[in-house]
Formats: C-alpha cells, structure tokens, sequence
C-alpha cells in the first residue's frame, strides 16, 4: 500500500478540522492557504513530510523571511503546519514532529482596539433604518456590542436562539459549546423591530436563521465585515473597527463598569480567564489615560 502523498494529507487534516474540531470556514479557509503554500514550497525542494527535518522546516522559514513576510503571518504559519504534524502524529501517519523544536517567533505585544460608548453609539445610529436591509444592520451592530459576540457566533444565529421573555439569546461558541448570553432592551427590541418588519421582505427560502442577506439566505460573517466598513466609513469615523472590536470594547466596558472578572468571561465563552484578563490591563492603562488627560496637574 503506497503512502499518501502530501496533498492528500493536507486534505485529510483541513477535513479533520471542519468535521472533529468544528472550525469555522474561515478557519478552514486560512489553514487551506498557509499549507497550499507549504506543500508547494516542498515539491518544489523535492521533500516530503514523513522525512521532513528540523534543517528542512528551518529553510521554509527562512524563505518566508526572506520574502519579508512578518513575523505575525511567519507565525500563523508556523501554526499550521505545526496543527498539521500533530494529526499526522496523531493517526500514525509519521513518528514526531520537526516543527515541535522550532521556536515560534517572538511576536510584539498587540492590545486589542477599544472603541468609546460614544463612536459605537454612532456607528449603531448609522444604518437608515427605514429600509429592511438598514432594519437588520441596526440590531446586527446593537446585538454585537449589547452581548460581546463574535461574528461566527452571530451569524451562526436561528430565529429560536433568541428568547424575548428573558432577554437573552443562546449562542453556540468555539467547539460547539453552547452559552446563554443576556442582552439589554434596547438590543431586544431592535431584533424584534427587524423580526417584525424587515426579516419577512427578505426571507425568500422560508430559512431559520436569524439574520438574511439580501437574497434570502443566511449572513455571512464576511458579509457582517463588509457592512460594519461602510457604516464606519458614512460616519466619519478613522478608527479600523472590526466586528470583534465590538466584542473586545464590550468586555472592557464592562470591567470598567464594574463587572466581574468571572462573569465577564463566562459571557465571552472564554474557557480560560486569563485570556479574559487581557481586558483588565486595557481598563486600567485607559483610566490611566483618563487621569492624565483630566487631572489639572496631569
């Protein structure tokens, strides 16, 4: 029986990834692309990855250097080819890893962008919400910031994962961990305005999830990404703001609101707190700025 040859293999893993772990698409997508460009840089030095070395993972890297790659992006992949000889070491298919004794590159600290009330008051105002379309870009931004969301997670969404009566909507999270998550009145009414009025003139296919895009089906989150750019850009605002912005200016003002750290991690689904206490250093370096810029002798 002859050995599978590299592509099969990579194909093998991206399907693990979809199918065991439950990775998102874009995930799935990230990881196809790194690796696409691994398995050519192997034919290309007639390697292949049962005999691959320490030497030989080193010379990848060093060309990816080499072609200015930063060291972010040289570290994202790195990750995936690492993700790639665990499964193979895993099913047996090789005996160790060579990328287990490659360091990772030291990476610089980058704290998350945090947006005040105010602008993500203005962006959520933005969408013209006489229209269907603007209807549902109003409660997608409100439900965002009002539960901390991650955009998988609120595209993710059905009609019945939302329940009125108690304020609060079910979301399924990374690994297929379910969570419940509170949302204030005013997010609740705006997704019932937009269930009401707007989401009808836009099902087409009779479909279950929450949020449709303009042909009836499902919301993508590339789609969410795209319509969070357009209202930045109508409301003047020169902050880069992602979707999942929103859900780091969520946590970090409600620790500075007084909100608990546990309690704050249990609504983000984080599994472990320390990648939650990564809001109470923003909290406190943003009071310090608070201080300095308000104090008379600051």
């Amino acid at each position: 029986m002859s050995t599978p040859g590299t592509d099969e293999l990579v194909a093998a893993y991206l399907e693990s990834l979809e199918v065991e772990r439950n990775a998102s698409p874009r995930t799935v997508a990230a990881y196809s692309i790194d690796l696409a460009q691994f398995s050519d840089w192997l034919e290309r030095q007639n390697l292949v990855l049962a005999t691959l070395t320490y030497r030989n993972l080193r010379g990848y890297l060093g060309e990816l250097d080499r072609a200015q790659y930063s060291r972010r992006t040289i570290a994202r992949k790195l990750s995936a080819v690492r993700s790639l000889f665990a499964f193979l070491v895993d099913r047996g298919i090789v005996a160790g890893s060579p990328a287990d004794v490659v360091a990772t590159p030291k990476l610089p600290k980058r704290l998350p962008v945090i947006a005040s009330a105010e602008t993500i008051g203005a962006l959520i105002d933005s969408p013209d919400a006489t229209t269907p379309l603007g209807m549902r870009d109003r409660a997608i931004l409100e439900l965002l910031y009002a539960g901390g969301l991650r955009v998988s997670e609120l595209t993710g969404l059905d009609l019945g994962d939302v329940d009125f009566s108690q304020g609060q909507v079910r979301v399924m999270g990374k690994g297929s961990k379910e969570r419940i998550v509170p949302i204030h009145t005013i997010a609740a009414t705006r997704i019932a305005e937009y269930i009401r009025s707007a989401r009808p003139k836009l099902d087409k296919h009779g479909e279950e999830a929450l949020f449709l895009n303009r042909l009836g089906t499902r919301l993508s989150s590339d789609g969410v990404r795209r319509l969070m750019k357009r209202y930045l850009k109508k409301t003047g605002s020169a902050m880069a703001l992602s979707p999942h912005a929103l859900r780091h200016s969520f946590a970090t003002h409600m620790l500075e609101s007084g909100a608990d750290l546990r309690s704050v991690q249990e609504l983000l689904g984080h599994v472990a707190l320390s990648t939650t206490q990564i809001y109470t250093h923003l909290s406190a370096r943003r009071l310090q700025d608070v201080h300095k810029k308000a104090h008379p002798r600051g």
